[in-house]
């Protein structure tokens, strides 16, 4: 096959989206030849905002009905292969919208949320972000991962810190990611994941998707789709090609007072990081020119096998061990 052909038949699944919400995105999930995207609709809003969200999300999702359709199962990503649409999965980056109800968990997973970040950045009632003292999972944060577990919800570790992390790995029964992380084995970062971390999680039954945000990549705001290639092989160096999967990161279409908010904690309070200028990586600057990303694996020397289970295999399959379906 041409790394166009193995593309367009390969199942392609992006393990984190932030882009804004509109018909152009969508239109460019098509374009991109997305199967199923892990899609933001909570990061520092409470239960009502959260929920919120989600309503005008799927308000969206119903008008683009030719583009789009909701996902609740791996089998639903399969049906959105076959018609030609992308899938959407509603995702958490953080757990405050559970707010201190455990009930809520299986509300959201109703709703269509499928896989949640347990802090975002700082500390919440579950456990610490990655940018400050890590106290760990609370008590209240274990009853959370085990409801998580029991509806069928994914553990997501990205932004949360390494000792937190630790522990709803031992914690969980079902297999916790890292849905958007880079190796601090390349560069240095408060976000990115050290070799130790990320074989701890692999070893202990979990999966890792690579990002391509370049405040954590190594060449920076100068770097290519190769020099992503180059973090997603690092990162299979470490936990093999069974446990690794895309997850990009995209802020498509968000302007700079988007980005204040998700660098002050709580979304107002003391800034917590600067990202400078933001620009993906040339050759992959928007979600249409993923299919940039297959010829790149392709061209760095990894087998037709090893890039279909990189842009999607793994994730379906991680998916439905978490999902049950």
């Amino acid at each position: 096959m041409t790394p166009s052909e193995l593309h367009d038949d390969a199942i392609v699944i992006d393990g984190l989206i932030i882009a804004k919400w509109e018909r152009e995105l969508l239109e460019d999930m098509r374009r991109g030849g997305l199967t199923a995207a892990n899609c933001t609709v909570s990061v520092w809003e409470g239960f009502k905002a959260t929920v919120d969200n989600i309503v005008s999300t799927q308000k969206l999702m119903d008008e683009c009905s030719d583009l789009v359709r909701p996902v609740h199962t791996t089998e639903d990503i399969t049906r959105a292969k076959e018609e030609g649409k992308t899938g959407i999965i509603f995702g958490f980056q953080n757990a405050h919208a559970f707010e201190d109800q455990i009930g809520y968990v299986e509300i959201f997973k109703k709703l269509g949320v499928g896989i949640a970040q347990m802090c975002y950045n700082t500390q919440n009632l579950v456990g610490t972000g990655c940018y400050e003292r890590d106290g760990g999972l609370s008590g209240f944060g274990r009853e959370i991962v085990a409801e998580m577990n029991r509806v069928g919800m994914m553990c997501d570790l990205s932004h949360v810190g390494a000792k937190t992390s630790q522990e709803v790995i031992l914690e969980s029964k079902q297999p916790v990611c890292y849905s958007h992380c880079l190796p601090s084995g390349l560069k240095e970062h408060p976000r990115n994941k050290s070799d130790e971390e990320l074989k701890f999680i692999a070893d202990n039954g979990g999966f890792v998707g690579v990002t391509m945000f370049t405040p954590f990549l190594r060449a920076g705001v100068n770097a290519t789709v190769d020099d992503y290639v180059e973090a997603i092989e690092y990162v299979m160096n470490i936990v093999g090609e069974d446990a690794i999967g895309i997850g990009t990161d995209f802020t498509q279409g968000h302007d700079q007072q988007f980005f204040e908010w998700l660098t002050h904690d709580k979304g107002y309070a003391r800034r917590l990081t600067r990202f400078g200028e933001i620009i993906n990586p040339k050759g992959i600057r928007t979600v249409g020119e993923f299919p940039n990303l297959t010829e790149a694996l392709l061209r760095r020397g990894m087998s037709e096998q090893q890039v279909r289970k990189i842009m999607g295999e793994n994730w379906v399959r991680v998916l439905r061990d978490v999902w049950g379906a």
